[in-house]
């Protein structure tokens, strides 16, 4: 929370933030109740209102949609939203059990179904639906890595091969060890500002011009397919409905690919790709740093890590930074407008924000 402030170009009285949101699923159990409250302590402002946002692995998609809701209603002027978990200090047994907690309990988790599993189901039906996928799915892991390697905040900062990917021990088949996101720790922090608050404290803002949600049935078995989240399907329709560019006109995106399955899905879900064209535009290349689509040039979940409640924070922070050409080697040329895609669970819930270097 302090980098928060300090990175403010200008620098900033920690008073005049009106509002924070905690965005934390509580992995392990650390603070259920009230952890919002530790976080205004914590932060030097413990008079403010401060909320809990919690839903599941979009939570941070979440928050940043509730605080921008705040400010665009004039409700407030300076909001903080803070992202946060602490996912390894607790045994592997323990991991499992807080891992499978927003998936369905009933007809999943007490079955055995874990979330690597459900994420396997699609990517098999996937490969029924549209033809071999296996090649596709290394080469978002192959890029995901070269990404993460060049970003000092990624939990994995070394390459991988497309053999390597191909070979790896398999986790829930078609999906192996390279396939799936790693368990994290990690905080993310944002500053949300009316514009002209913002450059108060800025010449170079950046700014949400479309937000989007939406939501699913929890169980996949009570869902129309399981190729496609119409959770995020829904989240991007309403995120471009008062858009004032559209999606050709994006210069990268940060999506959520716990698995590297469900970044394929994601292309199609968000309408950047035809229903089964995500592998075959993968395989291009359009989605590396420099192709005509980039996606995920931080590394996204699967290099950068994932740690659950700060993701959808720190894919905002990678769009700020971009945006302002800040991302040094990963750096996407001339980015002036990008989108976020933030999942709960298993596809439950899905936040879409859109941003851009000028205002709406």
């Amino acid at each position: 929370m302090d980098r928060a402030v300090e990175s403010v170009d200008r620098g900033i009285d920690r008073e005049r933030v009106q509002e924070l949101y905690l965005s934390t699923l509580g992995f392990s159990g650390w603070q259920l109740g009230n952890a919002s409250a530790i976080a205004a302590e914590e932060f030097g402002h413990p008079g403010m209102p401060a909320v809990r946002v919690e839903n599941a692995c979009a939570s941070g998609g979440f928050a940043l949609r509730m605080a921008v809701d705040a400010v665009a209603s004039g409700r407030r002027d300076l909001v903080l939203v803070v992202g946060l978990e602490k996912m390894t200090d607790v045994s592997q047994a323990r991991r499992r059990y807080w891992l499978g907690v927003s998936g369905d309990t009933e007809w999943e988790r007490l079955a055995g179904l874990t979330f690597a599993g459900v994420y396997g189901l699609m990517a098999a039906r996937y490969a029924a639906e549209y033809g071999p996928v296996r090649d596709a799915l290394s080469e978002v892991a192959v890029k995901n890595h070269a990404n993460g390697a060049l970003n000092p905040n990624a939990h994995f900062q070394k390459p991988i091969s497309r053999d390597q990917a191909s070979a790896a021990p398999a986790v829930a088949a078609p999906l192996g060890l390279y396939d799936c996101c790693p368990v994290s720790d990690g905080a993310a922090a944002l500053l949300v500002a009316a514009p002209e608050t913002a450059r108060q404290y800025t010449d170079t803002p950046v700014y949400v011009v479309g937000s989007g949600a939406g939501s699913d049935a929890l169980a996949i078995q009570s869902r129309a397919s399981l190729t496609r989240l119409d959770a995020s399907r829904r989240a991007a329709e309403e995120a471009f409905r008062r858009a004032p560019f559209e999606r050709k006109d994006l210069d990268f995106l940060e999506v959520h690919d716990c698995f590297t399955i469900a970044e394929l899905l994601a292309l199609e879900d968000l309408g950047v790709a035809r229903r089964g064209s995500a592998a075959r535009l993968t395989l291009s290349g359009a989605t590396r740093i420099g192709g005509r689509m980039p996606v995920n040039p931080d590394g996204g979940l699967k290099a950068k890590g994932h740690p659950i409640g700060a993701t959808g924070v720190s894919q905002a922070y990678e769009v700020f930074l971009q945006l302002r050409g800040g991302a040094g080697s990963r750096q996407v040329r001339g980015a002036e407008r990008a989108l976020t895609h933030n999942v709960g669970g298993s596809g439950a819930s899905a936040a879409v924000h859109l941003f851009s270097t000028e205002g709406a």
